[in-house]
């Protein structure tokens, strides 16, 4: 019998010690106090007006002048309870960065945050999130740029040839008249039609340059845009309200509360910027102070014009003829402002070279910090030894953006950024949640409120509202899979969080993180976890190995 006994016992001690292995290898964690004795070789520069411009920059641009209008379409015009909301989850998740952002002085955003909490793998996954975070939401502005600036040119009587400024899938649909002639005047190698987009093309390598030159350079261009957009944007709001006709607000809320929330993915797309401005960490000149103070300026700010263009918008046009590229130019010339359509669609080139201006600034400076950590080759952790950027991983972000410019179009680049944001944020927010006895900071930290009674009492009703409509507007089929397994994990995130105390702020950052997730396509889920299993099998074949953290444990 003891024979028979030995070799399972001695296999699941074995299996156990393996587990165990495996499990210390994949959730190793940095300690962020050591952080503080790496030294950057970036140039410090960026002030607070810096930070707050860069904020305002990500945050208006393309969700302002192209999303908002199929946002509108979707949910009429009580779109604005969906900026509110939206907002609202951003307010939470803001305050984990911030207190993330002035306890850690390395660059590295979710990333780096991930790392201190949670370990290298859910740190692999944010930072391979993040790539197609960025990545695709800089193809999203590109595209909406290229339709602003052939619009503009249409405006002054220049006919830009359509088979240059889109994608050949689009044109070889030929859904739409432009299409259609694109495909049709296209020229031709061996009978393929050459089609591409050369305003979005352009504009990315143009970009790329001025990043790859430096952040002074960067700030400086960008801090002169941001001026600009926001005194357009008022004019907008100023000369729209004389416009506006409240018979277009009735009914306000149009499609029910499903359709308020189709908008998720087009208007959570725009609020990216809080994670592009934790990038910058390494080169501001006092991030502890003006960090915090950044991040919530800019939502700020960001949140009131976004409310305001929505009203004034769904007054002067119907929201159901709002589903354009340029729905802001589009409202103006329908009203009769032909003049002041031209300027708006000058200013929406303006703005949308402010917002690539910093998606591209922190897309190169997470690989960067990747790089350093052994995660990905160290060659993207180069800095110039004049320009003080990280020049390779830039070069490669252009690269990365252009490429996949030639055959997507903005609905699919939409839905994919706003999906690996919400995933980022929702991760920040446990970070701080549930690893918070790890986060020392003299500067800003979110404030302790019990959420035993008062983590439940917000988020019941809004859990019970929000399920009855769901049940209301349609029937359970699997592609719902998702947002039932998301409205699970809330209620499990409520009773954790009221059992255990937990804090109030995040943990209601978790539960509306979860909450905008559920109102995800699930076709986007799919590509979102097509997209994570790819990074995992990268992960496990060469980051793993290649782990700094790694091998100084092991040795």
């Amino acid at each position: 019998m003891l024979n028979i006994a030995l070799p399972p016992l001695f296999s699941l001690l074995e299996h156990a010690l393996l587990f165990n292995f495996m499990w210390s290898e994949f959730f190793r964690t940095k300690n962020p106090n050591e952080l503080h004795t790496e030294v950057s070789s970036l140039k410090r520069t960026l002030t607070f007006k810096d930070l707050t411009s860069l904020g305002i920059a990500a945050v208006i641009g393309a969700g302002i002048f192209g999303t908002i209008g199929q946002a509108a379409y979707d949910g009429g015009p009580g779109i604005i309870f969906l900026f509110i909301i939206t907002s609202a989850g951003c307010l939470f998740s803001a305050f984990c960065y911030a207190e993330f952002a002035s306890s850690t002085p390395i660059s590295g955003s979710a990333y780096t945050y991930a790392y201190i909490s949670f370990g290298e793998l859910i740190a692999w996954i944010i930072g391979w999130d993040l790539f197609m975070e960025y990545a695709v939401g800089n193809m999203a502005v590109a595209i909406s740029w290229s339709d602003y600036f052939t619009a503009f040119l249409k405006g002054v009587n220049i006919q830009f040839p359509h088979w240059l400024s889109m994608d050949i899938f689009t044109a070889l649909k030929q859904g739409s008249p432009a299409a259609q002639q694109a495909y049709a005047q296209a020229p031709r190698i061996l009978g393929y039609p050459i089609i591409f987009d050369f305003p979005a093309i352009l504009i990315t390598v143009l970009i790329t340059i001025l990043v790859y030159i430096g952040i002074q350079e960067s700030k400086r261009t960008n801090n002169v845009l941001v001026v600009f957009k926001i005194t357009v944007l008022l004019l907008f709001i100023i000369v729209g309200f004389t416009t506006v006709n409240t018979a277009n607000w009735s009914p306000f809320i149009p499609n029910g509360w499903s359709g308020i929330f189709k908008g998720t993915a087009a208007v959570f797309f725009a609020y990216i910027g809080f994670d592009a401005l934790s990038t910058t960490t390494e080169e501001c000149v006092n991030p502890k102070r003006d960090l915090p103070r950044a991040i919530f300026s800019s939502l700020l700010i960001s949140t009131i014009i976004y409310i305001a263009i929505a009203l004034v918008i769904t007054g002067m046009v119907s929201y159901y003829d709002l589903n354009v590229g340029d729905p802001l130019a589009y409202a103006l010339e329908k009203t009769g402002l032909h003049k002041f359509a031209g300027l708006l669609s000058f200013s929406a080139i303006v703005s949308m070279t402010g917002v690539l201006l910093v998606f591209q600034i922190g897309q190169p400076r997470i690989w960067m910090n990747m790089s350093r950590d052994g995660l990905l080759p160290k060659v993207l952790s180069r800095i110039h030894p004049v320009y003080k950027t990280p020049s390779v991983a830039t070069i490669l972000t252009g690269v990365s953006i252009i490429l996949p410019l030639l055959f997507l179009d903005l609905k699919e680049v939409v839905d994919l950024t706003s999906i690996g944001t919400l995933f980022a944020f929702l991760i920040v927010c446990a970070g701080v949640w549930l690893k918070k006895e790890q986060i020392k900071t003299e500067s800003f930290t979110v404030p302790y409120i019990n959420g035993r009674y008062l983590l439940p009492l917000i988020m019941i009703p809004i859990i019970y509202l929000y399920t009855k409509t769901i049940l209301e507007e349609s029937i359970f089929t699997y592609e719902q899979i998702p947002l039932y397994t998301c409205l699970v994990s809330i209620v499990i995130t409520v009773i954790y969080g009221s059992v255990c105390n937990l804090s109030l702020i995040p943990g209601v950052g978790v539960c509306l993180n979860l909450l905008l997730l559920s109102t995800m396509h699930h076709e986007n889920w799919i590509r979102f976890v097509l997209w994570l299993v790819i990074g995992l099998a990268v992960y496990i074949f060469y980051g793993r190995k290649h782990s700094l953290l790694g091998l100084k444990l092991k040795a």
